[in-house]
């Protein structure tokens, strides 16, 4: 199972591609913790350099009013390995908020909802990278796609985004 994390960790980094100059890895030696100091709108992002994706959705998270520090690291493996990540639940960047985990491209919209209601979980995932996701715009197309509540257990629908195609 481990290998299949590090394979589908490494697949999904060069998916991202090399939208964003390099630039020196930052806070790489914090381990991510999945408690804030408070109730807030704080978002601990972890994401690749390199992944220009990544940085798109941490622009919609700003502009949806949270506060976003970003931590660049060139080995995501040990903060989805932190995070609890399950295997198929992964994509290429990693949030940390008020207790929980946020995976992927989760609209905002699903993050204040998970906040307000404070379901039993580890956290939220969009796995892969759905085209139309927020940091996945790509013209008009939206892909249908879920954004999963997860546990040690497995995963659930939260929300369904039905896409336009």
């Amino acid at each position: 199972m481990k290998k299949i994390l590090i394979i589908l960790s490494a697949l999904l980094i060069v998916a991202c591609g090399e939208d964003a100059p390099a630039k020196p890895e930052t806070n790489a030696t914090e381990t991510p913790t999945t408690q804030s100091t408070a109730s807030s709108k704080i978002l601990e992002v972890y994401k690749s350099p390199t992944c220009g994706c990544c940085g798109a959705w941490v622009d919609h998270m700003k502009e949806n009013g949270y506060t976003v520090k970003v931590h660049e690291t060139d080995n995501m493996q040990p903060i989805k390995e932190k995070a609890g990540i399950l295997p198929g639940g992964g994509s290429c960047h990693t949030a940390f908020i008020d207790g929980y985990v946020i995976e992927g491209h989760v609209p905002a919209s699903d993050v204040d909802r998970l906040l307000a209601e404070r379901p039993q979980g580890k956290g939220l995932t969009v796995p892969g990278m759905p085209v139309g996701s927020p940091g996945m715009e790509m013209g008009d197309r939206v892909d249908a796609y879920d954004v999963l509540l997860f546990d040690e257990d497995g995963m659930a629908v939260f929300s369904h985004h039905p896409g336009n195609q």
